[in-house]
């Protein structure tokens, strides 16, 4: 028992674990965030131009006592694309462009790439040299 105990402790402490639960909890909380521009932001805008907030009841037809909604279908696209562009522009983007403004900052603006640096070497190198016949 007590070696089970032991794994258990060393699986949590593991930054991995910690990692990946602070990930769900940020997560759940971040869908309730998308989840709320989605329903009184996105879906009141499109209820204005369309006249319905989801096409839930449009294009439906009955087989043998059975309801299928196309409209339902397209209700859940809509609603993924709407979710996946909220992410990617509340999200993506401002992420992206701080990983591009830390990556500026890193290297000074004095110091060269190693690359020219080198050839600069190589230059100087090949200019202390007596000319070749």
């Amino acid at each position: 028992m007590n070696d089970v105990l032991k794994g258990f402790k060393e699986f949590i402490a593991r930054g991995n674990a910690v990692e990946l639960a602070i990930g769900i909890v940020i997560g759940s909380a971040f869908g309730a965030v998308i989840n709320a521009i989605v329903d009184y932001l996105i879906t009141p805008l499109i209820a204005a131009i369309f006249g319905k907030p989801n096409l839930d009841s449009v294009l439906t037809f009955e087989i043998n006592h059975a309801q299928f909604s196309i409209g339902a279908i397209l209700t859940a696209l809509i609603n993924f694309v709407l979710v996946a562009a909220a992410i990617y522009f509340f999200v993506v983007v401002p992420l992206n462009a701080l990983q591009r403004r830390r990556r500026n900052e890193e290297v000074p603006a004095d110091e060269k790439p190693e690359d020219v640096a080198l050839l600069e070497e190589i230059r100087d190198l090949l200019a202390g040299r007596p000319p070749q016949a």
